[in-house]
């Protein structure tokens, strides 16, 4: 008999905790292993911490223990899950981010291996058939089964579906003629591109790559202008590492670049790449996630949650565009990408690229400290020019003209130039959607989500209004719920009505869309971005993600439609997003032979995110925000952790939360201090309030043992929920 040790799939903070079993049966079982147990009545998966063999009776363990031990019904895997190098990252991870451990295995492994009820219902491997002749022998057998005999012997194995009748492979099979081959199926499809050989490297490619070599440091900071040919820097040091051996890890911030890095990295190691990110099916997934494990590719390409991809041997891990918030996630467990290949890299003893043009604060400040390795790209490729710039004021009258209330004249001016020379453009405007709200022009009434309270989006393409931070979904109204007026609004605009705008402006205009709505439908984006990369549209219409990433040799023009949006939103990174989002924009324009340009419509034409922005001025950005940063004690001059409580007792909740702030208070840590407690930007929602405080501290020690000793106090208060967030971007 075994005594274990479980934790259950449940990620309250409460049941952190291993709870145990015995187990009895034939199949093999150790540490690392999914189990089938009973918990509180239900049948749930659990995951095996410790197993050792028990010389006692049950009786006797529950006699010393003092309660009943179950059993384990079932094991659920044939061998461990995870090797010890991603063992040991789940728990230095939850360690750090004070997350339950189940939750960053769950969040670790695939829909068919999480440690999950999920799990159960999971894609399982797939297998092709194949018939193949063993006996080659026709004595005996009719024509047909000699036509299959023949098939066999000039052209080998073939499977078992394309064989014409069930029937007479059968009766081959009893006759001892030929037998069955199983061999496992890949469901995803990698497309196979030309074979590109190594490009000679600029002299400051060159150069970033030998520093990158030489240095010491674990992480580099790759910092480049846009098309100053960071892609190719990545290239030739992943075919260094390859051809020492070692493997690849390249991270995408967006799933709409993932299928852009994969072709170049298809050209150049063809067959060797794997991919991981959300966009692919359950199945697809477990595929490419077997094949990492197995060790049948070495460079493997992906969001997020590639990050956690089974490659042993790791020599490179790549961020691209390691500024994009989406590398961090703000569910249990709160981690970012980027810290999470720190931890891998050091096992591994493999280094680490930051790659962007515009970095981090806490980047850039680390890099200049000498924290992290400088390498720097600061002219585009062949000496390109960046692209003229030209900013609109939205607020004078005069920018406008009859023809729209969207764009300025100058904007629709030069559209009319780049459709007349067969060139193309982009639109972007950080906004989903067709119009922002609703309103009731008879009371005033603002139609809101019922779950959190925000104004419902207006979507045209379905006729639908939708909250963009839940995801409530509800049909359009035609009438006021208030007051029953018929006289409804609808006020701000996104991509759906842009696009309307320019239909109605260039009626022959080929338009395309790209933004999140557009890629609930699958390989939505990655078509999209093939089909505006072969010329089949003139005008790509998206949010922030076609700012991102993208070379389109064609583009010449690009239009920001309203800079401002997010500047007024309450984050201390509000300022530094805008700027991030404005300066990859402009940089999409003018990467080829022809000069680009870019207009920038705003109603703060003098805010310096947006002035700098447009001159792609980093550093100036950089000093002018460093200062405001610590005029208020923001990152990178401090490291921010919030503490969040949510329970339906608003009461509770906010005698809670306000304990835990003035307890932080009295403890007299040194640099330390507590902002609020305050109502975040979504206050209730699903029925819940929420409240939060945010702590600043210098060193992140003094504060997480007192963090653990919170949230140990906190376990067994069942009306409320506890969030910790370590190194939150907003709050």
């Amino acid at each position: 008999m075994k005594l274990l040790e479980v934790l259950i799939e449940r990620k309250a903070n409460a049941l952190n905790r291993p709870f145990s079993y015995i187990y009895n049966k034939e199949k093999p079982l150790e540490a690392g292993y999914r189990v089938l147990v009973n918990f509180a009545h239900k049948n749930i998966v659990g995951y095996v911490i410790k197993c050792e063999e028990c010389g006692k009776s049950v009786e006797q363990l529950e006699e010393e223990m003092g309660f009943k031990i179950g059993e384990v019904i079932d094991v659920l895997d044939d061998k461990p899950l995870l090797n010890k190098e991603l063992l040991d990252l789940s728990n230095e991870i939850a360690s750090y981010y004070l997350s339950p451990l189940i939750s960053v295995l769950q969040t670790m492994l695939p829909t068919s291996l999480k440690p999950a009820s999920a799990s159960l219902k999971g894609p399982k491997i797939a297998y092709d058939t194949y018939v193949k002749l063993i006996k080659d022998d026709e004595t005996g057998l009719t024509p047909k089964q000699i036509e299959l005999v023949r098939l066999l012997r000039s052209s080998g194995r073939i499977l078992k579906k394309d064989c014409k009748s069930p029937s007479i492979v059968n009766k081959l099979y009893e006759k001892k003629i030929i037998d069955f081959e199983k061999e496992e199926r890949t469901r995803l499809e990698i497309p196979e591109y030309k074979k590109e050989h190594k490009k000679d490297l600029t002299e400051e490619q060159q150069n970033a790559v030998d520093s990158i070599l030489k240095t010491d440091k674990t992480v580099t900071l790759l910092q480049g202008v846009t098309g100053s040919g960071k892609t190719e820097v990545y290239l030739t040091l992943s075919e260094m590492v390859l051809a020492q051996g070692r493997n690849v890890l390249m991270l995408v911030p967006e799933i709409s670049l993932t299928p852009v890095m994969v072709e170049y990295f298809q050209r150049r190691f063809s067959g060797d790449v794997a991919i991981l990110h959300s966009d692919l099916t359950p199945a697809e997934k477990y595929d490419e996630y077997r094949r990492i494990s197995r060790g049948d590719c070495h460079v493997v390409v992906g969001a997020r949650s590639a990050i956690f991809a089974p490659l042993d041997n790791i020599g490179l891990i790549i961020l691209d565009e390691e500024h994009t918030e989406s590398y961090k996630q703000d569910s249990l467990p709160c981690y970012h990408a980027r810290e999470v290949a720190i931890m891998r890299a050091k096992h591994f003893n493999s280094k680490v690229i930051l790659g962007s043009a515009t970095p981090s604060l806490e980047t850039k400040a680390r890099a200049l400290k000498g924290v992290y390795h400088l390498a720097s790209l600061p002219n585009r490729i062949n000496k390109q020019e960046l692209p003229k710039t030209t900013i609109v004021d939205m607020s004078k009258a005069y920018s406008f003209s009859r023809e729209s209330s969207m764009f300025s004249k100058y904007l629709i001016e030069q559209l009319r130039n780049v459709l007349e020379r067969k060139e193309q453009a982009i639109l972007l405007i950080n906004r989903r959607g067709h119009s922002g709200y609703i309103t009731c022009r008879s009371c005033g009434h603002i139609i809101k989500c019922p779950n959190c309270g925000i104004a419902l989006t207006y979507h045209r393409h379905d006729n639908m209004l939708k909250c963009h931070h839940c995801g409530h979904v509800e049909l359009n109204v035609e009438t006021c719920p208030e007051c029953g007026s018929k006289y409804l609004s609808r006020s701000g605009f996104g991509t759906e009505r842009i696009v309307d705008e320019v239909k109605k402006l260039f009626p022959s205009a080929r338009v395309l869309r790209l933004d999140s709505d557009v890629g609930e439908v699958r390989n939505n984006i990655a078509k999209t971005v093939e089909a505006f990369s072969n010329q089949e549209a003139d005008i790509l219409v998206g949010t922030q993600m076609i700012a991102k990433g993208h070379d389109f040799p064609n583009v010449t023009l690009v239009g920001i439609v309203l800079a401002d949006i997010g500047l007024s939103l309450p984050s201390f990174r509000s300022t530094e997003r805008a700027f991030q989002l404005i300066t990859q924009a402009v940089g999409r324009s003018g990467r080829a032979s022809k000069v680009g340009q870019a207009i920038i419509q705003t109603f703060n034409p003098y805010h310096y995110a947006i002035t700098l922005g447009s001159k792609q001025n980093y550093e100036a950005f950089f000093n002018k925000e460093m200062s405001v940063r610590k005029v208020a004690q923001y990152p990178p001059y401090t490291y921010l952790t919030s503490l969040e409580i949510i329970g339906k007792n608003e009461e509770m909740v906010v005698d809670i939360i306000s304990k835990i702030s003035r307890d932080i208070s009295n403890q007299n840590f040194e640099d330390v201090s507590v902002l609020g407690p305050v109502e975040p930007f979504i206050s209730y929602e699903n029925n819940n309030y929420h409240r939060i405080i945010l702590i600043k501290y210098k060193k992140y020690d003094k504060i997480q043992n007192y963090l653990r000793e919170i949230l140990e106090s906190l376990k067994n208060k069942s009306q409320i929920k506890v969030k910790v967030n370590v190194d939150p971007y907003d709050f």
